[in-house]
């Protein structure tokens, strides 16, 4: 079992940026794919970001394409986001999780992810 501990959220004005990090406390994580999940006020859980076990594909949700990069290092086992030219709908609590399989290519899928971590709240004020 894996956990997931995820850091970097805080407050920011519009057109700031942060890093978000996702520290897994076992190595096996690194076998994983890993995405990241944003829940607004009310709102359902959202995809934002996912990465390849490997760290070598991506794949972006259309609203934040050009703005977040997602990156990792399995030598520290953790799986970054960095986020630019936030906007206030970028407002919500981030949750980085893991693909319940091995060797995945990240998925926009919630239900393709087995653990999850408590996630960190971004705020962006106008």
């Amino acid at each position: 079992q894996v956990q997931l501990v995820e850091s970097g959220g805080g407050l920011v004005q519009a057109g700031g940026s942060l890093r978000l990090s996702c520290a897994a406390s076992t190595r096996t994580f690194n076998n994983y794919a890993v995405g990241w999940f944003r829940q607004a006020p009310g709102k359902e859980r959202t995809f934002v970001a996912a990465i390849k076990w490997s760290g070598g594909g991506t794949i972006y949700a259309d609203s934040v394409k050009g703005r977040f990069t997602i990156s990792r290092d399995n030598a520290k086992s953790t799986v970054y986001l960095q986020m630019a030219s936030l906007k206030p709908e970028d407002t919500a609590v981030y949750y980085c999780a893991v693909e319940k399989i091995p060797w995945g290519l990240g998925s926009s899928e919630k239900n393709d992810y087995g653990y999850w971590g408590q996630g960190t709240q971004v705020t962006v004020s106008s």
